[in-house]
């Protein structure tokens, strides 16, 4: 090939779980979900060079926490595909942190995503998408979603991806402690906790419908117990956020990163300057169409 194109930049989105509720378990052990999800313009941004010559693959992170995660999941990414097209050729691929870590917002999941992406270009491997969502849930059952990047109905183990025709436009407020929840450890006993009464069609209908109220009366997240019990500040984050009276607060994902979602700015820039005097990470961003 006469040009070949030896860099991308792109950017890796982060989401957000709207509504979590456990519906059942596999023979396998893994929980089947039924999930409603934004997505965020929160973002990381994920370079992948191609290195010609080079005999491994090395991740870099701007985030001490990633750096040391030589197998995370973008490596994984690269083998998976290396598996499946035997290629030779190695990376480096260098991550601009903004999503935090162990937050429940995807952060890796979506980093995985953005690999398989740029490498299927940059070595016009040819993969389609269905190939790629085949390839990314042997990675990690929420990668698939970051192929879509919009407002979604998520079930099974997460494989399962509906979109939906909504637009909903939140400014988002993201608080998170500064201990994240691991999310294995969070499944791992979130059985021995009550499952919330959650009706995510409902939620759906709030979001078409642009109906505050319903959304926060029918949403919920089953792993939000169980995460508290890990990281206690939590519960104190949820408790903060209600007292100023947002509509919708919850967690996303398994955790620790809490959330508000309003349509006033001038209420979402207020809040965040008066939690960023004293919590450890306050982001505020919107949602994605």
């Amino acid at each position: 090939m006469l040009f070949r194109k030896h860099s991308l930049v792109i950017k890796s989105y982060a989401k957000l779980n709207l509504s979590l509720k456990i519906v059942g378990t596999r023979p396998d052990g893994y929980h089947l979900l039924d999930m409603v999800n934004l997505p965020l313009e929160l973002h990381d941004i994920v370079e992948v060079n191609l290195m010609p010559g080079a005999q491994d693959t090395y991740i870099t992170a701007d985030d001490p926490l990633l750096n040391a995660m030589r197998h995370n999941l973008c490596g994984q990414a690269v083998q998976a595909l290396r598996d499946r097209y035997q290629f030779s050729d190695n990376f480096n691929i260098h991550i601009h942190k903004e999503i935090p870590f162990a937050a429940g917002l995807g952060g890796g999941s979506s980093n995985a995503a953005a690999v398989l992406y740029a490498v299927n270009q940059l070595l016009h491997l040819g993969a389609d998408a269905t190939t790629l969502h085949q390839i990314a849930l042997s990675i990690g059952a929420d990668v698939p979603y970051f192929f879509l990047n919009r407002p979604a109905r998520l079930q099974g183990i997460g494989d399962i991806i509906q979109p939906l025709d909504c637009h909903p436009s939140y400014y988002c407020l993201l608080v998170k402690p500064k201990e994240g929840v691991s999310t294995k450890e969070c499944y791992q006993i979130c059985d021995r906790f009550s499952r919330l009464s959650i009706d995510n069609d409902k939620v759906i209908q709030g979001l078409v419908q642009g109906d505050d109220h319903l959304i926060s009366s029918a949403r919920g997240n089953d792993l939000e117990a169980p995460a508290m019990e890990i990281v206690p500040a939590i519960k104190d984050i949820l408790d903060t956020l209600h007292s100023m009276n947002f509509s919708i607060v919850g967690m996303s994902g398994s955790g620790s990163c809490c959330f508000a979602l309003t349509k006033d700015l001038k209420k979402a820039k207020e809040s965040y300057r008066q939690l960023s005097k004293t919590m450890d990470f306050v982001g505020l961003t919107r949602t994605m169409e």
